[in-house]
């Protein structure tokens, strides 16, 4: 790639990231071209379809809430690492309107993400069959539930205007979480 498409797929590639993290995923391409001071077939030709500019940030925000899974796995018990994790995940799914949407199943296909290392269900399923075999969660809690709590607390406090809020409906969570 040339070194100017390199710049413009950079530029597009931000202005995306900022519009999606503040005003979600719905945001037209002509608006992130905009953003981005480049025309709109630059981004297609960088990204043919709107669904594949959403899937270059996703994938990229996936990663980094994996990344964050792994650490906090090898940091911590079991439990406490799924603790760690789901609070933050709520934090960033909060404070990023893009990654709560696609969390939720709205403007993107989670499933997209199978099989590239950037699963967060997958990775949030490990994390929880750690931490049930360790004995410190419910053994009659799955993945799908621990997401859909995630998405309640998410969409608890959109906009991440009110930490005390989301600190204290995951702390909620989270004891019920734990065995009696």
């Amino acid at each position: 790639m040339r070194a100017d498409a390199r710049r413009n797929r950079e530029k597009v590639l931000r202005a995306a990231f900022e519009a999606f993290a503040s005003e979600g995923l719905s945001v037209p391409v002509h608006e992130i071209a905009r953003r981005a001071g480049v025309g709109t077939g630059t981004v297609s030709r960088h990204f043919p379809t709107k669904e594949s500019l959403c899937e270059a940030i996703v994938l990229s925000r996936m990663e980094r809430l994996v990344d964050a899974a792994r650490a906090f796995s090898e940091e911590r018990e079991p439990g406490d690492a799924l603790a760690a994790f789901f609070a933050f995940v709520v934090d960033e799914g909060a404070l990023d309107h893009g990654l709560g949407e696609a969390l939720r199943g709205g403007g993107f296909d989670v499933a997209a993400v199978r099989g590239t290392g950037h699963d967060v269900v997958a990775t949030l399923g490990e994390l929880l069959g750690a931490a049930q075999r360790a004995g410190e969660i419910r053994d009659d809690v799955d993945a799908a539930d621990l997401k859909a709590l995630m998405e309640g607390c998410m969409t608890r406090e959109r906009g991440g205007t009110d930490e005390a809020a989301r600190r204290r409906t995951v702390a909620v969570v989270l004891a019920g979480l734990r065995p009696a």
